[in-house]
């Protein structure tokens, strides 16, 4: 049987997946010298294949400079999407915990989950917001504490 000659089209949106493998990269990257196919597994909980198959994906896409059995690097548009996929999580974070005071942990699973949707100029109205809640004299950083409000009714 004859290999497809479709090529992937590397024009196409990224996946969830792929922008979670690219924060994942990122995040790797700060930690570590080098980042290999064993770190990403272990961070992401996946088998190893797993994790050679996305990175062929996102070496055709110009995201990452990747050779089969050696250490793996950003690009720089792999690592812009990295970076950002990075803030809106912290951003989308903190809005759950410090606003909506939700619980650290469903808060972290919710903003991964979140963090592939919102635009960019949704998360800079967010951001915006938050500023404007914690830095208000009338509300302040425990706005909801001083009004009597629970959000967890």
């Amino acid at each position: 049987m004859e290999k497809s000659t479709l090529k992937k089209d590397p024009h196409k949106p990224l996946t969830p997946t792929m922008e979670d493998y690219l924060e994942a990269i990122y995040n790797l990257g700060k930690e570590k010298r080098v980042v290999r196919v064993k770190n990403i597994a272990k961070r992401l909980g996946v088998k190893m294949p797993t994790v050679t198959n996305m990175l062929k994906t996102l070496s055709e896409r110009k995201l990452i400079e990747y050779e089969k059995y050696e250490y793996l690097e950003l690009t720089k548009k792999g690592t812009d999407v990295g970076k950002e996929i990075d803030r809106r999580h912290h951003v989308l974070r903190s809005f759950l915990t410090d606003i909506l005071d939700i619980e650290l942990k469903r808060a972290d699973e919710e903003a991964c989950k979140m963090e592939h949707a919102v635009g960019s100029a949704t998360m800079d109205r967010i951001v915006a917001f938050m500023d404007f809640i914690q830095s208000c004299p009338r509300t302040g950083e425990n706005w909801l504490v001083r009004s009597g409000t629970s959000i967890n009714k």
